[in-house]
């Protein structure tokens, strides 16, 4: 998959903002297997990019294409379509189902679209961590577990692009690596592309792109 964003830029934001960022206003393509971090203060738009490659949000000016068309165009189902066989994305907002254990949680979405049998979801547990917590409700998780399934979640599916935004936000350094570690597996082995959105750059993260927003 190829993802080219063009002339982008929330409309909340003023022209001149585009001068003092790598990605607002600038032509850009990523595709095959690359590694892109976007380092990203508070307040630069961090989490409104993330949502507009994911068609969460369209108020902004510019355009997004994958693999040469617009986003913008993509009828309903083709963005449905689009975020179960090829976008995958880790989003600050864990919505996870409270009353549901995590084992639940995940394979809810392991089987809208197959793409590991059951057993990875105990295998990828207990390389973060967390296989002691997969039969309690998510609600009685700490934020840290929870984070930790909501990354498992993202990895259960088929995709050719995963978009993180502050993925590892609760997760302390030796958990954050683990948790770096599995993802570069599971994006190895589709030579995904990942896009991953923070506040600094991630030390742990092997990007083979750096860009300021």
């Amino acid at each position: 998959m190829k993802l080219e964003i063009r002339d982008l830029l929330p409309l909340y934001f003023e022209e001149a903002r585009k001068s003092s960022s790598e990605i607002w206003g600038k032509e850009l393509q990523f595709s095959g297997g690359e590694l892109v971090n976007i380092v990203a203060p508070s307040g630069t738009g961090k989490t409104s990019l993330v949502h507009f490659l994911y068609q969460l949000r369209t108020d902004y000016s510019g355009a997004i294409l994958y693999d040469g068309k617009s986003l913008s165009t993509f009828s309903r189902e083709a963005i449905a379509q689009l975020r179960k066989d090829r976008v995958s994305i880790i989003l600050q907002d864990m919505r996870l189902f409270g009353e549901q254990t995590l084992r639940e949680n995940l394979e809810i979405k392991r089987q809208l679209n197959p793409y590991h049998p059951p057993e990875r979801i105990v295998e990828m547990a207990r390389a973060l961590g967390v296989e002691h917590r997969l039969d309690a409700p998510a609600k009685n998780c700490s934020y840290g577990e929870q984070q930790r399934a909501v990354i498992i979640r993202a990895l259960l599916q088929p995709f050719e692009l995963l978009l993180m935004d502050e993925p590892f936000s609760h997760l302390d350094p030796a958990n954050t690596k683990r948790a770096i570690d599995l993802i570069l597996e599971e994006a190895a082995g589709r030579k995904a592309t990942i896009l991953f959105a923070e506040l600094a750059k991630a030390a742990a993260f092997p990007a083979t792109h750096l860009y300021h927003l």
